[in-house]
């Protein structure tokens, strides 16, 4: 007997989805600027994030799963953990790693899974892209000094507090867990912990030099690390390499086959690093995939995270770029960005709330949101606003939220924006109120 009630629902979506075909707005020069600016964020995003952010994130994610014990995330980050030393960590994580909301993704799955405490997970999770020394001075240069500092102390104390409201909010569900986490034995140690430290500083060093974004003045420390980004990179790689061979157990004729497409291309091709980057990063790939120790745990893990994070980002990257446009670009979404400035002028309860809600759900890349904001002030926006933006933007965004809830559940996930969201916004009118 068909059941009728289930054969509805089918017919409905089927004829929804017909409806949304039969009158796609193909040919409105809105809808179909927003098509291309959707198409652009993606190309953009492919070219810029997933073999220099995302790619070492993944190597660093699958470490964290099979190089530290979850004793030891459990006894630094755990819900038993030390709460000053657990919260201090992950709060001033992101002067360390200059990475936006989509690459600190696979670090956060990595401890999380690991049995981290959720406050110190998700302090971790919004300092991650939220502290960042660079962005932070090119704030403080840009935007005004004023707003740089508020905007380093508001993250700072962002991170820490929502760290804390997460874990009371699911205190329930964190006294279970440190509970079930007493039982677990102390494992064998293979390596002292200063290698391990060393391993993982390495991996760091290539993520953040690696993607070290061009100041906008040709001047200066920034600039000079800038201009040798490279050469530090190559020198972190080398070490890298030397690691994996000492402590590792990586066959030495296997990383110099590994190693040499990589160090040729770099030669041939002096003004196009990624090239010989790339090459990298595939030579790694093999010769970790194909081992049957360590190494090729190291892989898979790394390989488990690219298949859960990568098809939810581009996902959400794509329904980004549809609504609000590319941050690299000045067409517009589906959403113009008049409507934007004019709803973000003064500083109102409205203004601080519609720009931390657009903040958290716009994708901004390192660095890309100060430009951004500087066109917003200068077409009218508040001070308080433009804070408020600052503090929820360059930590959340539509991709990140997707991610996230595949990590902790929905739950967990709308109370963690919503908190972001409403400390952004009362942030943002005590800021416009001292501003003023």
């Amino acid at each position: 007997m068909v059941d009728w009630k289930k054969e509805w629902k089918k017919l409905a979506l089927i004829a929804g989805v017909f409806l949304a075909c039969f009158y796609l707005p193909i040919g409105k020069e809105r809808f179909d600027g927003a098509i291309l600016e959707a198409l652009h964020l993606v190309k953009w995003y492919a070219r810029e994030h997933v073999l220099l952010c995302l790619i070492p994130a993944f190597f660093i994610a699958g470490a964290i799963a099979v190089f530290v014990s979850q004793a030891s995330v459990m006894k630094y980050l755990g819900a038993k953990a030390n709460k000053v030393l657990a919260y201090g960590v992950a709060s001033v994580s992101g002067t360390i790693l200059a990475v936006c909301s989509c690459t600190v993704l696979p670090l956060f799955a990595g401890i999380y899974r690991m049995g981290a405490g959720l406050g110190p997970a998700t302090a971790f999770l919004y300092s991650g892209p939220a502290i960042n020394v660079l962005a932070i001075a090119l704030t403080a240069r840009v935007l005004g000094v004023k707003l740089g500092i508020a905007r380093a102390i508001g993250a700072v104390v962002f991170s820490v507090v929502i760290g804390l409201l997460m874990h009371l909010i699911f205190r329930k569900e964190e006294q279970e867990k440190a509970v079930a986490q007493m039982a677990v034995p102390e494992p064998e140690v293979k390596r002292p912990l200063w290698q391990n430290a060393i391993y993982f500083l390495t991996m760091v060093g290539i993520l953040v030099f690696a993607n070290w974004g061009k100041p906008m003045h040709e001047t200066g420390l920034w600039y000079a690390i800038y201009s040798a980004k490279w050469i530090v990179t190559g020198l972190f790689s080398v070490l890298f390499s030397v690691i994996l061979v000492v402590w590792f157990g990586m066959k030495w004729w296997k990383m110099l086959i590994a190693a040499a497409p990589a160090v040729f291309l770099a030669l041939i091709f002096p003004k196009m690093p990624m090239i010989a980057f790339a090459a990298g990063v595939i030579g790694l790939s093999t010769i970790t995939s194909t081992d049957k120790g360590e190494s090729g745990e190291w892989f898979s893990s790394s390989w488990g995270f690219a298949k859960q994070i990568m098809p939810l980002l581009f996902g959400g990257v794509i329904v980004a770029g549809l609504l609000l446009g590319s941050p690299e670009d000045t067409s517009e979404g589906l959403i113009p960005s008049s409507w934007v400035a004019d709803l973000v002028g003064g500083n109102s309860l409205s203004a601080n709330l519609f720009a931390s809600v657009v903040g958290a759900f716009m994708y901004f890349a390192t660095l890309t949101e100060v430009p951004i904001l500087k066109g917003l002030i200068a077409n009218g926006m508040g001070q308080g606003p433009a804070l408020a933006l600052l503090l929820a933007g360059p930590a959340l965004s539509l991709p990140n939220m997707l991610v996230i809830r595949s990590v902790m559940g929905t739950k967990k996930t709308v109370v963690f924006v919503c908190l972001v969201i409403v400390m952004a916004t009362v942030s943002g009118i005590i800021f416009g109120l001292i501003a003023g």
